[in-house]
């Protein structure tokens, strides 16, 4: 493989492999503001619009436009909230489907010409998401219960023995709120970044394989097809991982909220 790498390049001086600094975008005021913070700024700026002209003039017989936004906000209310959180999931629904919708435009930004990279791909986005989504988890858990009864709940399950308090507590505080949000932030960054990595290779390999001789170029094309259909089960993984996102985080606040676990 390095061989065919080494044989590519001297055979096409301008052609040369990807890198691990191909994955660090320039930006005009680098590092302040970068391709990714401008996406993110789109994406705000889309999920904005999108609902600000639904309910610009809302009437009981919505148009396509607003039957559209009450789709995707009932989605998250009563698909989400309402069935993982309770009743009492209406009240965080519109936390829940600005994540979701944000999350979601984010994602697909990953297939879309100019963009061709989500910014989820880029590990302090998810972060940043997760840290507020913790401090939601955190600051609902204390509001219900205040703050030793919620951390009592959180590290202490119902009925452990006491003599295995000083194993279990430890257990359970790391694994409440130090894997989770790592899993957290992690799952959704990883699946973005592997799709777009994979077709980074896919479309890129269709490149090289039309330089590495006659025999390899039909390959060439079988490439750039499994590119194509990538792209769309890229679709459907952004799409779903908006809403493991969304969900998860409803799981959390019911948790947060509950007087048991």
């Amino acid at each position: 493989m390095y061989g065919q790498v080494s044989i590519l390049a001297q055979e096409t001086p301008h052609w040369w492999p990807p890198k691990v600094s191909d994955f660090y975008l320039p930006g005009w005021f680098y590092p302040w503001v970068t391709k990714f913070t401008v996406m993110v700024w789109i994406a705000v700026a889309i999920v904005l619009v999108f609902f600000v002209l639904g309910y610009r003039s809302p009437k009981i017989v919505p148009g396509r436009w607003q039957w559209l936004t009450e789709s995707v906000y009932s989605f998250g209310r009563d698909g989400i909230g309402r069935d993982i959180i309770g009743p009492e999931g209406v009240r965080f629904a519109p936390y829940l489907v600005s994540l979701l919708t944000f999350i979601a435009v984010m994602n697909v930004f990953g297939i879309l010409p100019f963009f061709q990279v989500a910014p989820t791909a880029h590990i302090a986005i998810p972060a940043a998401l997760t840290a507020i989504s913790y401090v939601v988890y955190i600051a609902v858990g204390i509001q219900r219960h205040g703050l030793v009864k919620f951390f009592k709940n959180m590290t202490v399950p119902p009925g452990a023995p006491w003599w295995l308090l000083w194993l279990i507590a430890p257990l359970e505080f790391f694994s409440n709120f130090l894997i989770r949000p790592f899993t957290l932030s992690v799952r959704l960054f990883a699946n973005m970044f592997a799709g777009h990595f994979i077709l980074l290779v896919f479309t890129l390999g269709g490149f090289a394989l039309l330089n590495l001789g006659t025999l390899l170029k039909p390959v060439s094309i079988l490439a750039w097809l499994l590119a194509i259909a990538i792209t769309f089960l890229e679709l459907l993984v952004a799409l779903l991982q908006a809403y493991v996102f969304a969900i998860l985080n409803a799981v959390y606040i019911q948790g947060s909220l509950a007087e048991e676990h």
